[in-house]
């Protein structure tokens, strides 16, 4: 049975969050402040958080950041009663891999809930996907640790958000073939979260000061002129154990 954790305060939402998520066959676990959620998530390990912004003690914000430089991966889905762009911006930005706007319609949050599930579970390659290292894969300068989800250049650890990682992720699996922005979005977000493609190219920029040479002549990630992104490891990659 996979296990649910709703981090919110509000006694109402929390109680038809609950049935709701129940109904569905989940387990569920209730926290109602920022300390008790953190607290939860490590101790119980749920397969899913959703996780409320504003809440006692410390917000959805700080939890979202702490279980992600812990290197703690589980979904979340985010909680908002702000229509602040910038709110969701930043929410995703630390790690987040949805968000609902207060008021939500259940039957939505429940089928993000299941489609975050299902994503989780099919996260080990397709047919269609290269098969990556289980520990380490080394390209030029640049060191993947896939059990830590750290990267290294030229030995220094790089600050990089989770989305990142999930990108170059994706990229190291697909290895010389041109990928849209619809695509990533899809593969990456699972939603149109944001208005615009324009989300990917921020993320490719960023990704590109972690991982190339020279971010303003890109040998790894190229851009193709009205398709989209390739990703060509021109033979400077290695697979490696952890040392």
């Amino acid at each position: 049975m996979k296990k649910i954790l709703i981090v919110e305060d509000d006694a109402a939402i929390v109680l038809g969050l609950e049935d709701a998520i129940q109904s569905e066959g989940y387990e569920t676990r209730i926290a109602r402040t920022g300390q008790e959620g953190l607290r939860t998530i490590f101790d119980w390990k749920p397969d899913l958080i959703v996780l409320d912004i504003m809440l006692p003690g410390m917000s959805g914000f700080e939890i979202c950041k702490r279980i992600r430089d812990k290197q703690v991966m589980t979904p979340v889905i985010m909680l908002t009663s702000k229509n602040e762009e910038t709110d969701k911006v930043l929410g995703l930005e630390l790690g987040a891999d949805d968000y609902v706007t207060k008021p939500f319609s259940l039957r939505e949050l429940l089928a993000r809930i299941k489609a975050h599930l299902r994503r989780e579970e099919a996260s080990t390659p397709k047919n269609d996907e290269a098969a990556i290292p289980e520990d380490k894969f080394t390209f030029g300068d640049v060191v993947v640790d896939f059990k830590r989800h750290e990267v290294y250049k030229n030995g220094v650890l790089q600050d990089m958000t989770h989305k990142e990682f999930q990108l170059l992720e994706y990229f190291l699996k697909h290895p010389g073939e041109v990928l849209t922005r619809d695509r990533l979005l899809e593969k990456i977000w699972g939603y149109d979260v944001y208005p615009t493609t324009r989300t990917v190219d921020n993320h490719v920029l960023r990704l590109r000061k972690h991982i190339e040479p020279n971010p303003e002549n890109p040998v790894y990630i190229k851009t193709i002129r009205g398709a989209g992104y390739l990703f060509e490891l021109n033979g400077y990659a290695s697979r490696g154990q952890n040392s």
